[in-house]
């Protein structure tokens, strides 16, 4: 009889712990018993998962000993996982961290499973995975087929990021915020999320800028692609926040070792994992955030040749960032995690 795993989600109230729960319900994974987690504040609320009711528990240094937990899935802050994760490791689970904190950790994996999934196997070494961050996540799934095809030489990317990405009090600001502007109250409305009204606008900063002119976020990208993809491609990002709620985008030119052709390209990626071609023109059909929520693929579309550089290629890729970028991942790494466990 294959063995069933208990699982924790820490953090399990929050738009991705939610999201985790959701992505479980919809697949068949090994589950003995889900545990789910939050800080003291949380003890009396409650999370609905596969047709229960189940209580969240207090996280403490204590509770993966107590409850036999083999699988920990981190999504409540870099702070939180700093303090309580190698006290899940010590009890003997695999902490899978969606947070930042082990990211650039040389001895942690850093794993998208379609891209570098032998990674996984690294994982004994400080019991722990680090899921990237949302924005690359969806970027190097379409990277990594196309650098094996054509050697990929640069990227250019430009990002449309939801106010999800900020958690559930951003997603609240911007609707607050719009509220106020049918109300005629937008000047009014505060800002406490972003640094700027976000609604009816876009604002070019996400976190903060370093002292070479990128943010956090824009220098994320260019880190975490090296680390995935066990290779140093030049790649500069400018991060954009705008009004919507989930869903992120991206408009990528890529620069490769040979000439490409966008029917090529399109049809690499059509056979790529969890990748998903969404490019007809006459039909006006391509990638946009309002129709990949609740989605579990990253959508392409707009792939065309540049006008002037035959190594060149452009398209825009969409996918939501609590799920392809977040609950997903997570849970794939755990699924891939699983049957690398199941093997030996």
């Amino acid at each position: 009889m294959a063995r069933k795993y208990n699982v924790a989600i820490v953090g399990a109230n929050g738009a991705v712990g939610e999201e985790i729960l959701a992505v479980l319900s919809e697949i068949d994974f090994p589950l003995n018993k889900l545990i789910p987690l939050a800080s003291a504040r949380s003890i009396g609320k409650t999370v609905d998962f596969d047709g229960k009711t189940l209580p969240i528990q207090e996280l403490t240094h204590d509770i993966f000993k107590e409850e036999e937990i083999d699988i920990a899935l981190f999504s409540a802050g870099g702070s939180v996982s700093a303090e309580f994760a190698s006290s899940a490791v010590k009890a003997g689970a695999v902490v899978i961290d969606n947070t930042s904190h082990y990211r650039m950790d040389e001895k942690v994996s850093l794993v998208v499973p379609e891209v570098n999934p032998e990674d996984i196997a690294k994982w004994k070494t400080t019991g722990i995975i680090a899921n990237p961050n949302c924005s690359t996540i969806q970027m190097v799934q379409v990277l990594k087929p196309l650098d094996e095809a054509y050697d990929l030489q640069r990227v250019d990317v430009s990002t449309y990021q939801a106010t999800s990405g900020g958690g559930k009090f951003a997603m609240e600001e911007l609707v607050k915020q719009m509220q106020d502007f049918f109300s005629f109250k937008l000047s009014e409305s505060e800002h406490k999320a972003f640094p700027h009204q976000i609604a009816l606008n876009v604002i070019p900063q996400i976190d903060v800028f370093l002292d070479n002119g990128y943010t956090k976020e824009e220098m994320k990208m260019v880190n975490e692609t090296t680390k995935i993809m066990h290779k140093e491609i030049p790649l500069s990002a400018t991060c954009v926040r705008v009004p919507t709620l989930r869903g992120h985008a991206e408009a990528l030119t890529l620069t490769f070792g040979c000439e490409v052709n966008a029917d090529e390209v399109r049809n690499i990626l059509s056979k790529a994992p969890n990748i998903v071609i969404v490019d007809n023109l006459s039909e006006k059909l391509y990638p946009m955030p309002a129709t990949c929520v609740d989605k579990n693929e990253t959508f392409v579309g707009r792939i065309r040749n540049d006008n002037f550089n035959k190594n060149m290629i452009h398209m825009f890729i969409v996918a939501d960032n609590l799920r392809v970028g977040a609950a997903t991942n997570a849970v794939r790494i755990a699924q891939k995690w699983v049957e690398m466990e199941g093997e030996k």
